[in-house]
């Protein structure tokens, strides 16, 4: 998946009328991109579904995970998936496929933000006990096609607005990232 090396890296500091550069050597090494690729999410995903299918992991695309297994020591055993092919009215269609118990010595929670399950795994060993809240970023993903000779190949830009002014994020930075 890695088909784009990183070219050039920009750092802006936004205002509402301009933009300032900060010249390469300032910025924090964190921000370098030195070595690194632009990638596609969805084949970097596709290609590690790929070499853990080679390791001998199983991978269950398609059908979510309804309720968490455990064992009769209270540790995660596994999951089970919902039952499918089920009408609206409760009868069985044609494509009826019973859930099934995926049992394992891992089970990994990838379900995104405070999903389902987890919810129920923090709840019942009391993982958020005596924690900071949990905080969230907003992130969107815009694509445009612009012609070739508009754009700058594998320019990563971060663009930098400061604090955010009012409402409940007024001590969180605001920015973007942009990559062409």
């Amino acid at each position: 998946p890695l088909e784009t090396p990183v070219t050039k890296d920009q750092f802006l500091v936004l205002s509402e009328t301009k933009s300032v550069g900060i010249p390469y050597f300032l910025m924090p090494g964190e921000l370098h991109n030195d070595g690194n690729y632009i990638i596609s999410l969805a084949r970097l995903v596709q290609w590690l579904g790929k070499q853990a299918e080679e390791l001998g992991v199983e991978i269950f695309p398609g059908f979510s995970a309804s309720e968490v297994l455990f064992r009769e020591d209270g540790g995660v055993a596994g999951v089970a998936t919902k039952d499918v092919g089920i009408s609206k009215d409760g009868s069985l269609k044609d494509t009826f496929a019973r859930g099934m118990e995926l049992r394992g010595r891992q089970t990994l929670f990838a379900e995104g933000c405070r999903g389902n399950l987890t919810e129920s795994v923090m709840k019942k060993f009391n993982l958020r006990d005596g924690v900071p809240p949990q905080t969230y970023g907003l992130g969107l993903k815009e694509i445009w096609e612009v012609p070739e000779r508009a754009t700058r190949p594998a320019l990563c830009s971060t663009r930098w607005a400061g604090r955010c002014r009012t409402g409940p994020s007024r001590r969180r930075s605001g920015g973007r990232f942009c990559t062409t």
